[in-house]
């Protein structure tokens, strides 16, 4: 059995990505992400079976149930997109240590984990899709331990292309840029301190970034830049000293 495993797929760009896997021919999309209600919506909605795995991510029984899943079924994994995602905008002594830790964990351990789950049971020809942002290119004042994370899932990424290229496994790191018609923006900003980040120029659909993604992942390009101001937020950031961009960023 030929499956793709989608992680965040309850809704934003998790949930664009599995319509796109609905495409591609697989025997069965394994989705997990909290909202379980979400998730058996997806199965009236795409062609392709859909198995959910409903539950925190960083759980450890949702873990263990992933894990036992693939142990029984013994499935080749064509694609795992991991689009699971949690930020916060504000100061550092603003933000509750609880969304501190779980940024952590869901960003980085929860990307970690399902990606080592599946890597047994890929293939040559497998792709793995790790939602990363382009806050991932350099250090962003309010919005900094978020920029971290995500810089650590974008080189987690690109190491992990240079392991798995002899094994014809495809990695890409997909870096989007501001995406409207999520609940990143709304839940992003409620911190206490006050708003920062108030306006989000340019920022584009979940279906659009995902589309253009999409066509990276599938030729196998290591950093996907979705949309020009993504692009040139890479160029920026390779390009003008972070101080700068940083003076720039606490500005928006």
């Amino acid at each position: 059995m030929k499956i793709a495993v989608a992680a965040g797929a309850s809704s934003g760009l998790g949930r664009e990505f599995v319509f796109l896997l609905d495409t591609v021919g697989v025997d069965e999309i394994w989705v997990t992400a909290r909202r379980k209600e979400r998730l058996l919506a997806l199965q009236q909605q795409v062609r392709t079976k859909v198995r959910v795995f409903a539950g925190d991510i960083c759980r450890e029984d949702t873990i263990q149930s992933i894990k036992k899943a693939l142990q029984q079924e013994t499935p080749e994994v064509a694609y795992f997109i991991y689009a699971a995602g949690l930020g916060r905008i504000g100061a550092a002594a603003e933000i509750p240590i609880k969304d501190v830790q779980q940024m952590i964990r869901v960003n980085c351990e929860g990307a970690a984990v399902l990606t080592s789950l599946c890597l047994p049971y890929m293939k040559k020809g497998s792709h793995i899709a790790e939602i990363c942002s382009v806050a991932a290119f350099q250090p962003i004042p309010y919005l900094n331990l978020y920029a971290a994370t995500k810089a650590f899932l974008y080189r987690y990424s690109l190491a992990l292309a240079a392991e798995l290229k002899p094994r014809g496994i495809a990695v890409t790191a997909v870096c989007p840029y501001w995406v409207k018609d999520t609940e990143f923006i709304s839940l992003a900003s409620q911190t206490h301190g006050g708003p920062h980040f108030c306006r989000y120029p340019f920022a584009d659909t979940a279906q659009k970034t995902a589309k253009r993604a999409w066509h990276d992942i599938q030729k196998g390009c290591m950093v996907s830049t979705p949309g020009w101001i993504a692009v040139w937020g890479r160029l920026a950031a390779a390009c003008i000293p972070a101080k700068i961009i940083m003076w720039f960023c606490r500005h928006l």
